[in-house]
Formats: C-alpha cells, structure tokens, sequence
C-alpha cells in the first residue's frame, strides 16, 4: 500500500507520511528531496505531524535518535 502524505505547516517540510506496516516514515521537503526513515514508531510520527516547528521536531527527534534512512528523491 502507497504511503499517504499530509501537508504540515513548515517553511522547509512540504509534506509527511506514515507506513504502520512497515513502520516507514516519508518526509518531503519543499525542494524536492524525499528521505525514508525506518522502524520509527507511529507515536513519533504522530509527534511529527502535529509539531508546532516539525523542522526542530525532525532535527530532536528523528536525526538525533538515529534511524536508519534513504534518500528515495
């Protein structure tokens, strides 16, 4: 099944999106970059969606945790 994206009000993050199954999450940056992030808790994308500055919530507690990820765009 296709992830589905929600737009999130960041100057730099275009979009983000959750795979429960796969415990994926996709984010889509406004320049066209698309990172996976994998095994990442549903809690944390739900913390990503609803972020005051998602941007900072990616930076604390995304990159920092150290999931593994890929460029897939």
């Amino acid at each position: 099944m296709p992830i589905e994206y929600v737009t999130v009000a960041s100057s730099t993050i275009e979009s983000v999106g959750y795979d429960p199954e796969s415990m994926t999450l996709a984010i889509t940056f406004r320049d066209g970059r698309e990172y996976h992030y994998y095994n990442v808790p549903a809690s944390v994308f739900e913390g990503l969606r609803t972020a005051s500055s998602p941007g900072r919530f990616l930076d604390t507690e995304i990159k920092k945790a150290g999931y593994g990820y890929a460029r897939v765009r």
